[in-house]
């Protein structure tokens, strides 16, 4: 299989190990994935971004047939039962390929809205393991033990059975792995912006083992060219949060979709009959267990769908808010900085918001919320906290004289921004109300600095 991807050129899978990816790639799992926007409602802010799961897992795939071959440059090092043969090989492209196949609509909001409902790695980790999925039947016609393989890939540390070689499960999801190296690229050529831009070819070069007591190797980046690539790699996926995925219209239309989700099952809860509600949210909106079928029946397009027919439907909240998002008519965001962001300033302005929109006839409880948005990275500076126990150390850089030294120790950029977080603290308020709300900012800042 050849293809033409916008972000990596051309992409072939035509090895024997590679021939598992065409054959998920024609599961009605994976396929689904078409319908799935990889960020959301992000298109509203960069009208570009309209890129699907599928493509972001194709790129995936692609990077870890990469990877693959740079390993294979470096393991002869390694002891043979370390080394990556060609069955290791074909689960970790299957892996990569298949790391979101869980996901659901709107990329991460249908979890977060709904109370209890599972995260969407439990979902990919079913629809592997589960014998009815057309994704388990290709991977047990490979090898009957290839579907677990496969889901302890996925599940990285909390796998009860750990993958053989932890250094694939880290090249799946870790600090370096091939999640990030496409998305980051993907997301940042979509949106049209370039604070995503790294040099993948260098940082694939670079790529070393460290040198190790232990029984399980450790990725490291050779210092005496890496240390400029997997600086930009850190730098590069910073820059995308501050400026694209913590966007303030973002988050705001996220914070809409969620209030949408929540009204819903609080409506449907309270016995309203809404029409053309998704099998699977009803269940969730009572509490019930979601069958595996119900959940890959949603994608963009059911739910597009749902919210199309609640504009019209009985409950006039519901469908506000869904009008309201149908012409792009999503909350305004108040920055909380400095004394603002103080547990009791927030509290003060967010209650101060909620009186606003109830004297406008609008109800708080979906209209007005409190968006604290945060992202921290552990590069292992000397003054940085341990790793919890089970944890990835940070990623290792290999000196000169052979030494292998955390990245935080080594760069004195990133040991600057060691455990620093990102954070955004947001009041999201309607439009009508915004110019009242920044009114009330003077006196909740000296309010705050007088209790501090």
């Amino acid at each position: 299989m050849i293809l033409r991807d916008p972000v990596h050129d051309l992409v072939s899978f035509e090895s024997d190990e590679e021939s598992i990816v065409p054959k998920l790639l024609a599961t009605a799992e994976v396929q689904r994935l078409r319908r799935i926007k990889q960020l959301g409602v992000t298109h509203l802010v960069f009208p570009g971004a309209e890129h699907s799961r599928f493509t972001h897992a194709i790129g995936a795939a692609h990077v870890m047939t990469r990877l693959v071959r740079r390993l294979r440059a470096l393991h002869e090092g390694l002891p043979f039962w370390q080394q990556l043969a060609s069955d290791r090989a074909r689960d970790v492209l299957a892996a990569a390929l298949l790391h979101d196949v869980g996901h659901g609509p709107y990329s991460h909001l249908f979890e977060e809205a709904i109370p209890g409902a599972p995260h969407h790695e439990t979902w990919s980790l079913r629809i592997v393991r589960d014998p009815g999925t057309e994704v388990h039947r290709v991977l047990a016609d490979h090898d009957p033990g290839l579907p677990e393989r496969v889901a302890s890939l996925i599940a990285g540390a909390d796998a009860a059975t750990p993958y053989p070689l932890p250094y694939l499960a880290h090249a799946v999801s870790g600090t370096f792995d091939v999640d990030r190296c496409d998305y980051l690229l993907r997301d940042a050529h979509m949106t049209g912006v370039r604070y995503g831009l790294f040099d993948l070819d260098w940082l694939l070069r670079s790529l070393r083992f460290a040198p190790h007591d232990t029984e399980a190797p450790r990725f490291a980046i050779d210092g005496m060219k890496g240390l400029p690539a997997i600086e930009g790699f850190v730098l590069a996926r910073r820059f995308m949060f501050e400026q694209v995925y913590l966007h303030k219209a973002t988050r705001a239309a996220e914070v809409m979709i969620k209030a949408i989700f929540s009204r819903a099952a609080h409506a449907l809860r309270e016995g309203t009959r809404l029409p053309q509600v998704p099998h699977a949210l009803a269940l969730a909106a009572h509490g019930e267990e979601i069958p595996l079928g119900a959940y890959l029946d949603l994608d963009d397009v059911v739910v597009g769908a749902a919210l199309a027919a609640w504009e019209r439907g009985p409950d006039p909240v519901l469908a506000d808010l869904c009008r309201r998002l149908r012409v792009r008519n999503i909350g305004k965001t108040v920055e909380l900085t400095g004394e603002l962001g103080s547990r009791d300033a927030m509290d003060r302005l967010l209650a101060e918001a909620r009186e606003l929109a109830v004297g406008i006839g609008l109800d708080p409880d979906v209209h007005v919320a409190l968006d604290i948005a945060e992202d921290v990275q552990s590069f292992g500076s000397p003054d940085s906290v341990a790793p919890p126990p089970g944890a990835e150390p940070p990623l290792e850089v290999i000196l000169p004289d052979g030494r292998a030294r955390p990245l935080g120790a080594v760069s004195p950029v990133l040991a600057r921004l060691d455990n620093l977080p990102i954070r955004r603290i947001r009041l999201v308020v309607p439009a009508e109300i915004r110019a009242d709300v920044q009114s009330r900012l003077p006196a909740a800042r000296e309010a705050a600095a007088r209790s501090a």
